[in-house]
């Protein structure tokens, strides 16, 4: 089974809500395992209240999830790493740059491959933290669509 992380800094926020968004379109035989960590975290915290409101209203429960720091053992043995930011892709190339060909943004796949940053909501309104829902629920078809070709290289 291939592993995929979303990183973002506090894993509070936007990676949690990327996790429950994408294990929620892809069921649990997809063949990926999917997880979130942090750049900055401190490990067992859990998703920021507005973050469960906001996966909530899609009928998602990410209440249970856990943050954990992205280390560099995590890094080695995952197939893919997705990033919130380009500053989270820099810093997961400084620590492992051997790691270049698995790290991508969010939104750097798909023919648009705009790489651009998904906006930190951490201490914001809901509101916000449902317009980043909705970024990254946009930006998760073309993720998909990379990863299952992927799944079906030799």
């Amino acid at each position: 089974m291939k592993k995929l992380i979303f990183v973002c800094t506090g894993n509070t926020c936007r990676s949690p809500m990327a996790e429950g968004l994408l294990k929620h379109l892809l069921g649990p035989d997809c063949g990926w395992e999917v997880s979130s960590a942090g750049v900055c975290a401190a490990n067992g915290w859990p998703p920021s209240e507005n973050a469960v409101a906001a996966l909530r209203e899609k009928g998602i429960d990410i209440s249970h999830q856990r943050s954990k720091t992205l280390t560099p053992d995590l890094i080695e043995t995952a197939d893919l790493l997705v990033t919130m930011t380009c500053g989270h892709r820099n810093a997961i190339l400084a620590v492992s740059p051997e790691s270049d060909g698995k790290v991508f943004l969010l939104k750097s796949f798909g023919i648009a491959q705009c790489a651009a940053d998904i906006y930190d909501p951490v201490g914001e309104a809901l509101d916000v933290y449902r317009r980043v829902r909705d970024e990254i629920d946009a930006a998760l078809p073309d993720l998909i669509l990379y990863m299952m070709e992927e799944r079906t290289d030799p």
